[in-house]
């Protein structure tokens, strides 16, 4: 596991690179909650077909953020959401 990931059944704690301004607080760290089902269907309803925008309608979901917040984040950033998000996915047992 990465050390700037934490992940357990119910969420993903993800330590950024550096502090955002995410619903205008400056935070270094986002939590990701464990996604359902409904979570899926609406983001991908709203995405209109683009996956790109539809992960990103997930993760803001699922950090309780703005999908224009997520955008201002660098790639790296970005990316290690979306490997916490699939952590969260995995059967695995975490």
């Amino acid at each position: 596991m990465p050390a700037w990931l934490v992940v357990d059944l119910e969420r993903a704690i993800v330590t950024l690179s550096r502090p955002y301004d995410i619903k205008e607080m400056k935070v270094d760290r986002l939590t990701l909650r464990a996604p359902t089902v409904s979570d899926v269907r609406a983001a991908t309803s709203a995405s209109n077909g683009d996956d790109d925008q539809r992960d990103t309608i997930i993760l803001a979901n699922l950090t309780e953020s703005a999908t224009t917040d997520l955008e201002g984040l660098k790639l790296t950033d970005y990316q290690r959401l979306q490997a916490a998000y699939f952590r969260l996915v995995q059967d695995d047992g975490v």
